[in-house]
């Protein structure tokens, strides 16, 4: 029979009602003739407070312990989920992540998957089963200990089923009708997107769209994966929501698709670092052991290099979210105490945001970066920090010129127009 996979989100499955609707729009699909393999993840709040009450029992907790207790929230949704179906007289169970089972990497609460076996879900397929409710976010380590997969990691479920049971596609059913030009609540001008490629939807979501997590994403782009991600709220058809697929299955591109935007960010600039082979390693390296995520980087002539050190420095700027800043600030510290690098100072600006325009049309049209300019000139919305890549132009800002900022490129590049 073909397969579907459909991902239900916590805001549509958090209370029975909303079960009941979800389990319907599964019940549509067998209906028409498919199985269909259901990720669920938990109820809306639910995993917050599991977090919280492991949190209030200590502060230096077994990651194992803590793995075991979140990601029994999915197994309770799971679990209604397939009572809710075979109340509907369709033949479901659910399945825990150990029991298919997920075999994921030993990395709590940011595992990875290594294998999904089809064997134990086919042969229920095969005894007539149409539905396998599967519980997202959860796996096995090889020592058969419970993982989970970091924040967002149902969805990454979702498509990981996907490409193992070959789909015919992954619906990813959450509280939002689709994917936008950029964030609705921004702009009223924001337009839905009926097709976006998965390069452009991988660089809206690790720039702030938070639809997808950007894992999901790179996994569908790697195996071919159809993600169609519509609302769980509304009457839906084949024609619903946005479809992320290859970039050959769409006609014809805009220059620019979508513009995102990422509120918590932070700039942080070493002052006077000594200019030698080398250096960026010395600054990078024990930011990479500190587990900073470091986004945009700026190597500039100092403005001490003429006067106290000619031609021996140069300022480096770079980009961290905001949480992360006094983990750099540490690792820094520590890199020139043990002489691996030195700096007169270190800067933070913890008032910027990070705006960025994408659109695979860009690798086949020039001028974008200067209409994006000429967009926050006219604003007078100064630009701090510059970066890109073949897909995407970004640039750090002041924070309170953000939302301006997002009107004004998504005005500029006429993105509210078919």
């Amino acid at each position: 029979m073909p397969l579907l996979v459909m991902k239900f989100g916590g805001t549509s499955v958090a209370d029975l009602d909303r079960i009941r609707n979800a389990a319907a729009k599964v019940k549509r699909e067998v209906e028409r003739g498919y199985d269909v393999i259901v990720i669920v993840s938990a109820m809306s709040g639910k995993t917050n407070e599991l977090v919280g009450w492991v949190e209030q029992t200590g502060t230096f907790f077994d990651a194992r312990e803590y793995d075991a207790v979140v990601s029994s929230g999915e197994n309770v949704t799971a679990g209604l989920m397939a009572l809710t179906l075979q109340e509907m007289d369709v033949p479901a169970r659910s399945w825990q992540g150990w029991q298919v089972p997920i075999h994921t990497t030993a990395q709590h609460s940011a595992a990875r998957f290594v294998d999904i076996p089809r064997k134990n879900l086919d042969q229920k397929f095969g005894e007539g089963f149409k539905v396998a409710v599967v519980a997202g976010f959860q796996g096995l380590a090889p020592d058969n200990r419970i993982t989970t997969l970091g924040r967002g990691g149902s969805d990454t479920t979702a498509v990981a089923f996907a490409a193992a049971f070959q789909a015919e596609r992954c619906d990813i059913y959450t509280d939002v009708d689709g994917i936008y030009t950029t964030d609705p609540r921004i702009t009223s001008k924001a337009r839905k997107l009926d097709k976006i490629a998965f390069e452009e939807m991988l660089e809206l979501a690790s720039l702030g769209a938070k639809v997808l997590q950007t894992r999901s994403v790179e996994l569908a782009m790697r195996n071919r994966v159809r993600l169609r991600v519509l609302s769980s709220f509304e009457d839906t058809d084949e024609t619903s929501g946005t479809l992320v697929c290859d970039e050959d299955e769409i006609m014809e591109s805009k220059v620019v698709n979508g513009v995102a935007y990422s509120r918590e960010e932070a700039k942080i600039t070493l002052v006077t670092v000594e200019d030698r082979p080398g250096i960026s390693a010395a600054i990078f390296a024990p930011l990479a052991e500190a587990g900073v995520n470091v986004d945009m980087i700026v190597q500039n002539i100092s403005e001490k290099d003429y006067d106290d050190h000619p031609g021996s420095v140069t300022d480096m700027t770079f980009s961290v979210p905001v949480a992360q800043v006094e983990r750099a600030k540490k690792a820094m510290e520590e890199a020139r105490q043990s002489g691996a690098i030195s700096y007169d100072e270190l800067v933070v600006d913890t008032e910027v945001a990070k705006v960025s325009v994408v659109g695979i049309g860009m690798r086949s049209h020039a001028g974008v970066a200067a209409r994006m300019f000429k967009a926050l000139a006219d604003e007078n919305i100064n630009i701090k920090v510059i970066s890109t890549s073949e897909i995407k132009i970004s640039v750090l800002i002041d924070r309170k010129y953000m939302e301006l900022a997002v009107q004004a490129l998504h005005d500029a590049f006429e993105l509210h127009k078919a």
